[in-house]
């Protein structure tokens, strides 16, 4: 991969455009979402790419919020099922968007990959890209052929909160929230703010520009890089329930770092009591 490629793991809205109208066309997955509010159904029944299903990141991309977090991960079988309805085959290509941040459907690369997927890519810019681009939108439901996938978990790198804990000081720890949030000065959301001992502030908002698209491969890896994740050393990435945190781990995928993900996240760890926290700007 040269320093201005764009790796697999993305793809831009023109060269959607020609896949789209080619001979295999990708399966399109729509996952627009909002933290904290009723799903975007009805936006996607508005307007959405030729094609596209929607799916609901709170109930087909998580499991139910309780002791693994806020959006713990689903059961593999279950997210299989959803897949499977959605249209996903295990040998075609699938396109995720949502509606331009790109946390929703970096969340559903992940769990696409972590379950053996090998060739899923993110929209990059989202739906806004898209339709800056001239592509169409359509209020047609799709008409789907129900798919093959089979999840098979384990295939790219899950911790738990012990794992977590270990990395913060044998590798580096990033942490995808907001700095204000990692630092402990708010917390809108979770038991308590701060931060896992160790870990590395990094919002994941500073791996895009102005439109939501991901920096050049060579700028998110000085990135990276100066934040001590160079892939010298293990990598994971948390954020406050593993949605923004799989948003981080698809821009090191751009740099070409490889990470593990912390789905639980600090809505896991900070609703532990005998979990440790850190405040301030320093890891600690």
């Amino acid at each position: 991969m040269t320093a201005n490629s764009v790796p697999p793991v993305i793809v831009s809205a023109a060269e959607l455009m020609d896949e789209t109208a080619g001979s295999r066309p990708p399966v399109l997955l729509d996952v627009r979402w909002q933290l904290g509010g009723p799903n975007l159904r009805s936006a996607y029944e508005a307007g959405h790419l030729p094609g596209a299903v929607y799916v609901d990141l709170d109930r087909e991309l998580a499991g139910p919020p309780g002791p693994g977090g806020r959006h713990p991960l689903p059961e593999p079988e279950e997210f299989g099922a959803v897949m499977r309805r959605a249209g996903v085959f295990a040998d075609a290509p699938v396109v995720v968007y949502d509606g331009g941040l790109g946390w929703a459907a970096a969340r559903a690369w992940w769990l696409l990959r972590w379950t053996g997927h090998t060739d899923v890519r993110v929209l990059d810019g989202g739906l806004a890209a898209w339709t800056a681009a001239g592509g169409p939108v359509t209020e047609d439901t799709a008409t789907v052929t129900e798919g093959d996938f089979k999840p098979n978990p384990g295939a790219v790198g899950l911790l738990d909160a012990d794992a977590a804990a270990a990395l913060a000081r044998s590798g580096i720890l990033l942490d995808a929230r907001a700095g204000e949030r990692y630092r402990g000065e708010i917390e809108p959301i979770d038991r308590v703010g701060g931060h896992i001992p160790g870990a590395v502030s990094a919002p994941t908002t500073e791996n895009v520009d102005a439109d939501g698209r991901f920096l050049a491969a060579d700028v998110l890896r000085a990135r990276f890089a100066g934040l001590g994740a160079s892939g010298a050393r293990p990598v994971g990435v948390y954020c406050g329930s593993g949605v923004s945190g799989a948003h981080e781990v698809l821009a090191l995928e751009v740099a070409g770092i490889p990470a593990a993900l912390y789905a639980g996240s600090w809505s896991q760890w900070s609703g532990d009591p005998a979990r440790p926290v850190a405040t301030g700007p320093d890891p600690q």
